[in-house]
């Protein structure tokens, strides 16, 4: 019987679907372990060979973990609501539901063709309104919780109100807006119900704010910083500008200490954690106010270098900031405004990226030095955004490179302040001498004039020191259709929550996924769709990290229908062992995760401070590119020639991307060629040797390039197994590295070896009872100790490499000893779990009892070595090799030799000098 990959695989994927083989047991007795892959979007193009990597990976550790007696839960699911769909919805009409249910039975039949060990009874998406119901749930508690600075966590609003009732505002520390009241008990009882609820939505941890989005008219939404690049979107490559909205927000920052701690507990890729510190960005220094006399308020910044302010010679405002109107004097007006539309273009990305061009406007209006009491000029310029810091920097050009290139363009002053400064060329923030033109502090060091410039500040109630954290606060709402509803109507232009009992609040039904002529979004067009028949609900919708914030836990309980997992399941499964995604989501959807899942542990749900103890960044699998070189005639215009590729250059020619699909190692199909293109139809071709040969190159795999290997094609050409091996083949995980076909053969040929290994001369399955040699325990052996500790340091491509060294000395063994390759078949299993099933009930073991067997155990005795193979030398030089027990003594040995009928040959009748022996190495005699 040969190895058939086609009717095998599927037998057995049918097998493990009807028996529900990788159905994770609800009993809690053995030990846990969590694997999770990053759930992915199911866009309408399917999975190319690049993306199951990490998923192929995740099911190898978890197939191994349950080998080794654990109790693994596997699940995968659908993050299901996003852009795409709703953008195809607005082509099309047809509704996001139906498409996204199409891609995702796409996804699921192609995961099902490579064997995954999902438990699919646990499948959660994140559109499906059972699962959103709790997203919902989840915002209702983020609205009714404030952050205590003292307790350090976030708590239930009804304890914040109940100290307002008992002493007011007295000695609150809270994490909240900046403009909070102060009021005594009484005074917050006579407080209508809108004014306290006004007050409370400056503390919640939900709440609404003015903020300054990507506004992207033609899609008709918000965008985050990362869909846009270069002041476009990135999906349609449309205008964005920067707007004012009210928005929802979530105080991501009263997490921020939290966050940046917790990145010393786990188990991740160090450039991701630095990702995370850079992006949470703690800094120590102090807040400053520079009073504005004529508006009786004040600018207020933050600056690490509180000892450069005698240094200080403008203000600069980001145009965003809320005082510019109100500080532009009628003579510049024009000027501020031109300036405001044009920053009003570029994306905060693009203004933080572009360090080069210089640009700003005067305000005509001047501050007061916070000390000294003169005026500074008030700038604004697009160096400085509204979402970092205070929106607003004390500019010290002797000390700061951006500060001293805006001076030496506008002409404004350069104040040295140190004595060891050189400002000639270039600002200077050292901090080594002693302070110069610095009033009260000259003469100072660093560590002198910081306490002392503190003091001052605070005495004159103009600043003190501060922590202050680059992250901003995350905006929490999408002007889209196909998201989460927020659960909350408005009543007096004020937000309440919708009762806990009629979650979900589901998606209405709109005739058309555009805003309303009127600018609302799509949600504005639902008819009748308002709260009790009279108040309006939220017509944002949750953003795409929403439902990816939490599903860790659903999977944990997905059924439930009382909560979003029970408090049974939770404390067992507690935190993800290993989670395996892409780097990519480092500073959205992971630092959005770790949020969330403190909050649930503040608020009592879950008892874990970190959700993912151990994560893997997979690299990429990059595209291997072809190209066909076209022929340009005089004019330099396309012919209907192609010339190959080591003639092109006799030739002046273009290099045109060519359908990987239909070139193999390099030769081109030209029939196929002529169907590719129908311009390509009547193409000639000037070959070489008979062949075409494509040129090539390794890019990223994308349509436009067509370079996209469908995991399809190699299943029906190779199997599962063979793709699933050679992907760990191509190199370490966490490597990025090209996809070349070429290559598929060898691990094609392995997995036939393996098989003739069951099998005699004939086809026919034949396993013998009979006790191995020394030299086949070894050969298992090695493989039992080198695949476990590969796996264990998910070095997998090294273990491929040694299951195809075993099996070529098991080969040349002839082994057929039931005891090593029924073990070797349970080694295999993660790798290759199709055929070692097979071959595991052709052994007689029962059907689908393999993913649970154990592991085998290494015994190092078989490794030991009890004899060694010498190479016998006469005066140098080597003759033959003789085999002698290790533990043999010198004499033993020379006892030996002497007697040995092949050592009397080389002799000759000659005698024997003397004998040169060296343990396990040589033996040498000298005639």
């Amino acid at each position: 019987m040969e190895y058939n990959h086609k009717s095998l695989e599927k037998k057995w994927q049918k097998f493990w679907a009807d028996h529900q083989t990788y159905k994770t047991s609800d009993t809690h007795q053995k030990p846990k372990y969590y694997v999770l892959d990053m759930f992915p979007y199911p866009s309408g193009a399917g999975l190319h060979v690049g993306h199951p990597l990490g998923y192929i990976a995740s099911d190898i550790f978890s197939r191994y973990k349950r080998l080794k007696g654990f109790n693994v839960l596997h699940p995968m699911g659908y993050d299901s609501f996003g852009l795409p769909a709703e953008q195809y919805a607005i082509q099309t009409g047809q509704h996001p539901a139906v498409t996204t249910e199409v891609n995702i039975n796409r996804y699921r039949e192609q995961m099902d063709n490579i064997g995954f060990s999902y438990d699919w009874s646990r499948e959660v998406r994140t559109s499906d309104p059972s699962y959103y119901k709790w997203t919902q749930w989840i915002f209702m508690r983020l609205f009714d919780s404030w952050y205590n600075k003292e307790s350090d966590k976030a708590e239930p609003i009804e304890t914040l109100i109940a100290r307002f009732v008992a002493s007011g505002s007295t000695g609150i520390s809270a994490v909240s807006d900046e403009d909070v009241l102060e009021f005594s008990a009484d005074e917050w009882k006579s407080f209508d119900e809108e004014k306290q609820q006004r007050e409370l939505l400056k503390y919640r941890i939900a709440y609404l704010r003015e903020s300054t989005v990507n506004w992207c008219a033609a899609l008709g939404t918000v965008l985050a910083n990362d869909e846009v690049i270069n002041g476009v979107s990135e999906r349609g490559g449309y205008p964005v500008e920067q707007k004012k909205m009210m928005q929802w927000s979530m105080r991501i920052t009263a997490y921020a200490d939290r966050l940046l701690k917790g990145l010393d507990t786990i188990d991740w890729p160090e450039p991701l954690v630095e990702m995370q510190r850079n992006w949470i960005g703690k800094s120590v220094g102090a807040s400053v106010k520079f009073p504005v006399p004529q508006l009786n308020t004040a600018i207020e910044v933050f600056t690490t270098r509180v000892d450069t302010i005698y240094g200080v010679s403008f203000v600069v405002l980001a145009p965003e900031h809320e005082l510019v109107a109100a500080l532009t004097t009628p003579e510049q007006q024009t000027e501020v405004d031109a300036y405001i539309e044009k920053t009003s273009k570029k994306s905060e990305l693009d203004r933080m990226a572009d360090t080069k061009t210089v640009s700003g406007a005067f305000t005509g209006s001047y501050a007061k030095h916070p000390i000294s009491g003169e005026d500074v000029q008030i700038w604004i310029a697009d160096y400085v955004l509204a979402g970092y810091g205070t929106g607003a920097v004390m500019a010290v050009p002797s000390g700061d490179q951006r500060d001293y290139v805006f001076a030496k363009h506008f002409a404004l002053p350069i104040i040295p302040i140190s004595d060891t400064q050189n400002i000639e060329e270039e600002a200077d923030p050292n901090k080594e001498g002693k302070y110069i033109n610095s009033d009260f502090i000259n003469g100072m060091t660093y560590q002198e004039a910081v306490p002392a410039l503190i003091a001052k500040l605070e005495e004159l109630k103009l600043g003190k020191a501060k922590i202050n954290f680059r992250m901003r606060d995350a905006i929490f709402g999408r002007q889209r259709y196909w998201g989460e509803p927020v659960p909350v109507y408005f009543k007096n232009g004020l937000p309440y929550l919708i009762k806990e009992e009629e979650l979900p609040l589901l998606l209405p039904e709109v005739d058309k996924y555009l805003p309303t002529e009127s600018g609302e979004p799509p949600l504005g067009r639902a008819k009748d769709w308002k709260y009790e028949d009279q108040y309006e609900y939220e017509l944002s919708t949750m953003p795409g990290w929403a439902g990816s914030s939490w599903y860790w836990f659903r999977y944990m309980d997905p059924k439930n229908e009382g909560n979003f997992a029970s408090k049974e399941a939770v404390d067992y499964w507690k935190a993800v062992d290993l989670y395996i995604g892409g780097s990519e989501h480092a500073t959205g959807h992971l630092l959005y995760s770790r949020f969330w899942n403190k909050f649930l542990k503040d608020l009592g749900y879950q008892n874990e401070e970190e959700p993912f103890r151990k994560l893997i960044n997979q690299g990429m699998i990059q595209g291997r590119s072809n190209f066909v070189y076209r022929v340009l005639d005089g004019e330099g215009r396309g012919t209907n020639q192609f010339v190959s590729y080591g003639l092109r250059n006799e030739y002046k020619t273009i290099p045109l991307h060519v359908d990987v699909n239909i070139v193999h190692n390099d030769v081109l199909d030209l029939e196929k060629f002529k169907n590719f293109r129908p311009d390509f139809a009547n193409a000639e071709f000037v070959l070489e040797n008979g062949k075409y040969i494509c040129g090539s190159e390794v890019e990223k795999m994308s349509k436009s390039k067509f370079n996209v290997v469908n995991p399809d094609d190699i299943i029906e050409s190779y199997g599962a197994d063979t793709l699933r091996l050679y992907e760990m083949f191509l190199g370490p995980l966490e490597q990025a590295k090209p996809w070349n076909t070429n290559g598929i053969e060898g691990v094609y040929k392995f997995l036939r070896k393996v098989w003739r290994l069951f099998h005699d001369a004939e086809g026919n399955f034949s396993v013998s009872d009979g006790d191995p040699s020394k030299a086949e325990f070894k050969a298992l052996h090695k493989i039992i100790k080198k695949v476990e500790d590969d796996i264990e340091r998910f070095s997998f491509n090294t273990s491929v490499s040694a299951f195809m060294i075993c099996v070529n000395e098991l080969t040349e063994l002839k082994c057929d000893k039931r005891q090593i390759l029924e073990q070797l078949v349970i080694i295999l299993q993660p790798y290759a779990p199709h055929i070692t099933e097979e071959l595991w009930a052709l052994l007689g073991n029962d059907a689908g009892t393999l993913s649970y067997a154990s592991y085998p155990v290494f015994k190092a005795e078989y490794l030991v070595e009890s004899e060694f193979a010498y190479p016998v030398s006469f005066n140098g030089k080597m003759k033959f090799n003789l085999s002698l027990a290790l533990d043999l003594d010198q004499k033993a040995v020379e006892d030996t030799i002497r007697a040995h009928a092949d050592v009397q040959r080389h002799l000759d009748g000659k005698a024997i000098k003397k004998i040169i022996f060296v343990k396990g190495k040589i033996i040498n005699i000298v005639i």
